[in-house]
């Protein structure tokens, strides 16, 4: 895809941005003091980081690949994954966040496993933790896969030892300096992002045929469909709205920023903000996979390498290397983010709870040494799995199987039934695997099985278990 000198370029390119974020997370890491610097960036982020760290864990690697891919091989129909995004940000900034963040505040709390614990009982911190666990290890090995595939087609770098090589870099950022760097860090990354997606757009348009030009190139394919946003069965529609959409209420990255921010009108205004513009990059990169097949005429070998196609043919190599560097930072902000999500559940949900201490820099050397269990999982799933992006998927909707009801349950009711709660994490969880395991009997997802059955188990538990000393007020 690139000659030798291109690749030698790229290279020395990559290692100075690699190291540049290094030595950013060594300055900064020697300000992590506690464990709520690590875990929770001090609780006093102010607006601008707090936006631009949302967009960097919103706008992934597999929003430029996997979305460019999907505008070019599913047409405009994949833009209903940003419309049901769109409905569960509205529905999320108006009705969840005050709620969380007030909460959060109150019992200073660092995990969503602290809340299930105070509705449910400690015994919810489990479930939890599995559901969130199983969801953010797949998430960041995906990241150490796709640092690896970029390595490997810009400077031809082996798809095993670019694996290790992500690893080892994210483990040793993530481990240093924990939500605070990476919330600094994301400042750098999501403008790049930002302005390298709108100048891709820019580009693209100035060089592609026009929209009717296209309608006319998609009808002699005879794909004119593909141009409409119709082009998606409603079945795809609800497994969108459950899955991705949904999941954003129980999104524990999204909550730990919530309560990461100095102050509610903060939280509540930069995730506005950034969330619209996180959908609106999204669309832009569905829509440049559209263009590419449509408007821009590039003949394609592997739908996958989509973006870097469109690059290569609209920019001059100079800007294709800052098109690069933009995927990279987008990958990056996403892992590191996934990466203390995940590991926060280890260190306060697992380890807190049965170490008992209430020494700080005890707690922080457990947060770190949580980093190294998620790194150490997620490294073996991404060298073993080769369907690390299902497992993504299925990991989420385990994730949303299991929480999504007694969370939001737990966040409007006036009062709750402990072993209701608990029962529904746990049937949700499980039902969800179970369907996983038999290959969705039925061509159902796992998603509509799983999340009824929690919400039946909820109902019902809730009705048996009336006595008053089985809820919370």
């Amino acid at each position: 895809m690139f000659s030798v000198d291109e690749s030698l370029t790229l290279k020395i390119v990559i290692t100075i941005y690699f190291l540049l974020l290094l030595v950013m997370t060594i300055f900064l890491g020697r300000k992590v003091k506690t464990y709520e610097d690590y875990n929770i960036a001090s609780r006093n982020v102010s607006m601008f980081p707090l936006i631009l760290t949302f967009v960097g864990t919103g706008v992934g690697g597999a929003t430029l690949l996997g979305y460019t891919e999907n505008g070019r091989v599913l047409g405009m129909g994949q833009m209903w994954i940003h419309i049901t995004m769109l409905f569960a940000v509205i529905v999320l900034a108006s009705f969840f966040l005050k709620k969380i963040r007030l909460i959060g505040e109150e019992y200073n709390m660092v995990t969503i496993g602290d809340f299930t614990a105070l509705k449910y009982g400690e015994a919810a911190r489990i479930p939890t933790a599995i559901s969130f666990l199983f969801a953010y290890c797949s998430m960041t090995g995906m990241q150490f896969v796709a640092i690896a595939s970029i390595l490997n087609l810009t400077i031809g770098l082996n798809m095993t030892v670019g694996i290790i090589l992500g690893w080892l870099f994210l483990s040793f950022k993530t481990y240093v300096g924990g939500l605070k760097v990476v919330v600094w860090q994301d400042v750098i990354q999501g403008l790049l992002l930002t302005a390298g997606i709108f100048i891709l757009l820019i580009a693209v348009l100035q060089q592609s045929d026009s929209f009717s030009q296209m309608i006319i190139n998609a009808e002699s394919m005879g794909e004119k469909a593909m141009l409409s946003v119709t082009n998606i069965t409603p079945k795809e529609i609800l497994v969108y709205l459950l899955t991705l959409a949904c999941y954003q209420f129980i999104r524990q990255d999204v909550w730990q920023r919530i309560w990461a921010a100095k102050s509610l009108n903060t939280a509540k205004n930069a995730y506005w903000i950034s969330m619209i513009i996180a959908i609106i990059l999204g669309a832009i990169t569905i829509l440049i996979g559209i263009y590419s097949k449509y408007g821009l005429n590039i003949e394609v070998e592997e739908t996958s390498l989509t973006f870097y196609y469109v690059v290569q043919s609209v920019f001059p190599f100079a800007l294709v290397i800052f098109m690069i560097v933009i995927l990279l930072a987008a990958v990056i902000s996403s892992a590191d983010s996934f990466f203390i999500a995940g590991s926060s559940s280890i260190a306060n949900d697992i380890i807190k709870p049965n170490v008992k201490t209430k020494d700080d820099k005890e707690m922080l050397k457990y947060s770190r040494l949580s980093v190294v269990i998620v790194s150490v999982v997620s490294l073996i799933m991404a060298l073993t799995i080769p369907g690390l992006v299902n497992l993504m998927v299925t990991g989420t909707a385990m994730s949303v199987s299991g929480l999504l009801v007694p969370v939001t349950a737990g966040l409007f009711m006036k009062r709750v039934s402990k072993v209701a709660g608990l029962y529904s994490m746990w049937a949700g969880l499980i039902t969800a695997i179970i369907w996983q395991i038999l290959g969705h009997p039925f061509e159902l997802h796992p998603i509509m099985i799983g999340l009824p059955v929690s919400l039946i188990v909820f109902i019902l538990a809730s009705q048996i278990n009336n006595k008053n000393n089985a809820y919370h007020y």
